[in-house]
Parts: structure tokens; sequence; C-alpha cells
């Protein structure tokens, strides 16, 4: 599907938030359908929680520790539980990163864009559906600091589970634990003014 053929991405179009949540859970939804390819399989010893856990250990450490050790105790806290919840059976094809920046906008319909929109740059690689989810949830970084932080959270959370029939509490520790691991691996990269978000609302989320 060429670039050329689509508009803008969803982030810049000025949705409000749970609208663009919708689209995205919506959108995911439909992706989650996709079959799996002959021969993809995850090692549960190398899933994404696991990777994730030891990212935010090793970047926590190298990085000299920029966020609180309570958040941190959090993210891996979760990161053992998504793990020890890890189901081949109930795994999907995800996306990987479906925020609204890779959602782009359709300029004629299409099939599979009843929403408007169609996803780009998919990682695709098996794991929890609720996974994707946490990638949803993990963003909002400007409301949730102009907010009251943990209310706002909770209830997206809530939207994605009642627009997903994924449960809650997955979501949740998936978006802490993307929320965290974005933070520590973009500063890493460079980008403190870019990371820096994601760890100062964790801070209290957490």
């Amino acid at each position: 599907m060429p670039l050329e053929a689509l508009g803008p991405p969803m982030a810049r179009l000025g949705l409000p938030p749970r609208q663009q949540m919708e689209a995205l859970c919506a959108l995911l939804r439909r992706a989650w359908r996709v079959p799996r390819a002959e021969g993809l399989m995850v090692d549960p010893t190398a899933e994404k929680a696991r990777s994730l856990g030891e990212l935010v250990g090793r970047l926590w450490e190298s990085l000299g520790r920029p966020c609180s050790e309570r958040v941190v105790a959090r993210a891996l806290e979760f990161a053992e539980r998504r793990a020890a919840a890890f189901d081949l059976d109930r795994c999907v094809v995800v996306h990987g990163d479906p925020h609204a920046g890779n959602a782009l906008r359709t300029l004629a319909p299409r099939a599979g864009s009843e929403q408007g929109f169609v996803f780009v740059d998919p990682d695709g690689f098996l794991a929890d559906p609720a996974y994707d989810l946490g990638v949803v949830l993990r963003d909002r970084c400007t409301e949730l600091l102009e907010g009251d932080a943990a209310a706002l959270a909770r209830s997206y959370c809530a939207l994605l589970a009642a627009r997903s029939g994924v449960a809650a509490t997955a979501i949740w520790e998936w978006g802490f634990l993307e929320r965290v691991s974005t933070g520590l691996y973009v500063i890493d990269f460079g980008a403190e003014e870019l990371g820096r978000p994601y760890l100062d609302t964790a801070e209290l989320l957490a």
C-alpha cells in the first residue's frame, strides 16, 4: 500500500483522546484476526514481558536511576506477572506499536479501513493482545500530567477493556511496563525531553 495514497496520521488530526483510543481499538480488533504465518512462534523464556523487564532493570542502572525505585519495582512486578500469564494459545499477531502516529487516514473507502484509518509500520510478533492495548494506554502523557493522572488513566484503561473485551488488569500492567520501558529507552537514545514525560507519569501512577 503506497503511503502516497494515505493521509496524515491520526496524531495530527486533533481528535479527542477517547475518540483516538476507540479508533485504535477497532483497528486492533481487526488486525488481530490476521492468521499466523507458518512457523511463527515465540520462546516463552524470551517473550515480550521478560525482555521488557530485563530492559527496564538494565537501563535504570546504566542511566543512573532516572526514576524512583518504586516505579521500577512496580514495572518489574508487572513484567513478572505478564510473563507468568503467558499462554501461546491466547497469542495473536500484534501490531507491536499501535500509537496514533502509526495510524494513517485513508483518503478513499477501502476494505479494512471502516474507521477511516489503517495501520502502518507493524512489528508483527506473537503476544497477548493486551500488549497492543497497553501500548495505546502508554501514551497521553500531556493529559495525564495536566489532570488527575490516576483517575484519567484508569478511565482510559476501562474504555479499552470495554471496547476490546480484554481484561483491564492485563491492559493496565502492560501499559505501565511500556510506559517505564519507553521512557528509559528514549532517554538512553538521547531524547531526554521526549522520554521524561513517560517516567513522570509513571511516578504518578505507581
